[in-house]
C-alpha cells in the first residue's frame, strides 16, 4: 500500500508542477500580449514573436496532459481586437 501511496503522491506532485509551470507561462503571455497591443494602439512597431515563444511553451505543457493549449497569436489578430476597443 506504501508504494501505491507514494506513486500517487510522486504523480499529483507532478502535476501540481505542470500548473505552476502553466500559470507562470500564463501570466508572461498576458504580459506580452498587453505590450502588444498597447504598441499597436500607439501605431508603434510589434511582433507577436514573444506572445507566440511562450505560447509554444504552453503548448508544450499541454501534450502532457492536465493543462489547456493556447492559440497563437498573429498581429492581425492583435490589430482587430485594438479595433474594437
Amino acid at each position: 500500500m506504501s508504494e501505491v501511496h507514494k506513486a500517487i503522491s510522486a504523480h499529483s506532485s507532478k502535476q501540481h508542477e505542470h500548473i505552476k509551470a502553466f500559470m507562470r507561462l500564463e501570466n508572461m503571455r498576458e504580459l506580452a500580449i498587453e505590450e502588444a497591443v498597447a504598441k499597436c494602439r500607439n501605431d508603434e512597431p510589434y511582433t507577436t514573436d514573444a506572445i507566440n515563444e511562450i505560447t509554444e511553451q504552453m503548448n508544450q505543457l499541454a501534450k502532457k496532459g492536465i493543462v489547456p493549449t493556447r492559440r497563437l497569436v498573429s498581429k492581425e489578430m492583435v490589430r482587430e481586437y485594438v479595433s474594437r476597443m
